[in-house]
């Protein structure tokens, strides 16, 4: 998707086995407020999950790159949101781009415990290729996630893997952070949202979506986060005054 002809730029990006479905409330309300948004289909993701299976963080963080590119030849000045590993990728390019005027991450994934590491390395290396579905976390039965029924093991390392490197990384992020956290996940830990706060050096403005699991974009805190991003980026992304 890339819509809107706002000077303002916003890149929503979405997470592991899901696709833009999740994150799609979000964009659309972005757009309907002014801003020009991209919102990309991640390498490997909205077809089946076989094509996932030879995908993995270089694919995806290469899409999320090539997507600023295009906002940034369109717009003024940029923000980037992610939900889950689309909030892994957004920490990851505002270590990048000092230029980012704002990033929003809802449950980001982080960090993996080395443990949790070492048990995917131990079922890869026992001839499996995936295991159960970590998609449709959603507290709102009338909400489901569109998102694969299986998750393929060797992206979702290179993923944790990814999240080791992005970390000693973090000292480099300029921009503030808005942070929305699901106490309730069943996906990623709340502590991961902890982790980030606590390393970054910027503002951290944080909101907590109590009423929602993982994928809190699509869940009975959606509004929550619509309308907190949209004062959150109007805000960040004002002009001095003269």
């Amino acid at each position: 998707m890339s819509a809107g002809s706002g000077r303002v730029g916003v890149l929503v990006l979405h997470g592991f086995t899901g696709n833009p479905q999740s994150v799609r409330p979000l964009a659309d309300a972005l757009v309907a407020q002014g801003f020009s948004v991209e919102m990309p289909l991640l390498s490997g993701h909205g077809t089946t999950v076989e094509d996932m299976m030879t995908t993995d963080w270089l694919d995806w963080s290469a899409d999320a790159e090539t997507a600023l590119s295009r906002l940034a030849e369109r717009t003024e000045t940029q923000v980037v949101a992610g939900l889950s590993m689309g909030g892994s990728l957004t920490v990851w390019l505002a270590t990048r781009h000092p230029e980012l005027a704002g990033i929003i991450c809802i449950n980001p994934a982080t960090r993996a415990a080395a443990e949790v590491q070492d048990f995917i390395r131990a079922l890869i290396e026992a001839g499996d290729e995936d295991m159960a579905s970590i998609g449709s976390d959603v507290a709102d039965p009338s909400s489901p996630e569109s998102s694969y029924d299986r998750t393929p093991l060797r992206p979702l390392l290179s993923l944790f893997e990814a999240a080791d490197v992005v970390a000693k990384d973090l000292p480099k992020v300029t921009a503030p952070l808005l942070l929305f956290t699901s106490p309730q996940d069943h996906v990623v830990p709340p502590t991961d949202s902890d982790f980030l706060a606590e390393s970054l050096n910027v503002p951290v403005e944080r909101e907590f979506c109590e009423r929602s699991y993982h994928v809190a974009t699509l869940d009975y805190d959606k509004q929550l986060i619509i309308d907190r991003s949209i004062e959150f980026i109007n805000r960040v992304t004002a002009s001095p005054p003269d």
